[in-house]
């Protein structure tokens, strides 16, 4: 893996962590429990891939 596709996957890490840890703390301060249940569904969407990403490794 050349370092330009490297720092790619590093930044996708962090989007990925950043966007699981938003939505995590979303779901859980949202009322409407359809609403929340659909959040929750987006962080572990997030983590399916931070782990693919974590995978390229």
């Amino acid at each position: 893996m050349t370092n330009k596709e490297l720092l790619y996957v590093q930044d996708a890490l962090g989007h990925e962590k950043f966007m699981k840890s938003c939505s995590t703390k979303t779901s859980s301060k949202l009322s409407d429990p359809t609403l929340s249940s659909y959040v929750g569904e987006l962080t572990q969407k997030h983590q399916e891939l931070y782990n693919k990403f974590f995978n390229l490794l």
